[in-house]
């Protein structure tokens, strides 16, 4: 069952604040801002998007994966596997 439970409004919200965030990275380069700050501000929105990287893993794991090895077999090892390749690609961005 696909899906983002209790969490989707949360997560609606985080993605909304980074899209605001990137908008004033726009205004920011446009104006020429000191680039130490377009920066920083950069560093900002991506610990935004790592927090809801995060919570959307979390919630994976303990429900999509969780269920995928309580009923075991083929789907399980997918599940697994498309999880430990999510983290592989979080890992190296």
């Amino acid at each position: 069952m696909r899906g983002y439970g209790t969490g989707k409004d949360d997560y609606l919200a985080r993605l909304r604040r980074v899209e605001g965030q990137v908008r004033g990275l726009q205004r920011m380069v446009e104006a020429d801002e000191y680039c130490i700050d377009v920066l920083t501000q950069i560093a900002a929105a991506t610990k935004a998007l790592q927090a809801v990287s995060l919570g959307l893993l979390d919630a994976h794991l303990k429900h999509c994966v969780a269920d995928a090895l309580a009923q075991g077999g083929e789907s399980a090892d997918e599940k697994v596997r498309e999880a430990s390749e999510a983290i592989a690609r979080l890992v190296k961005s």
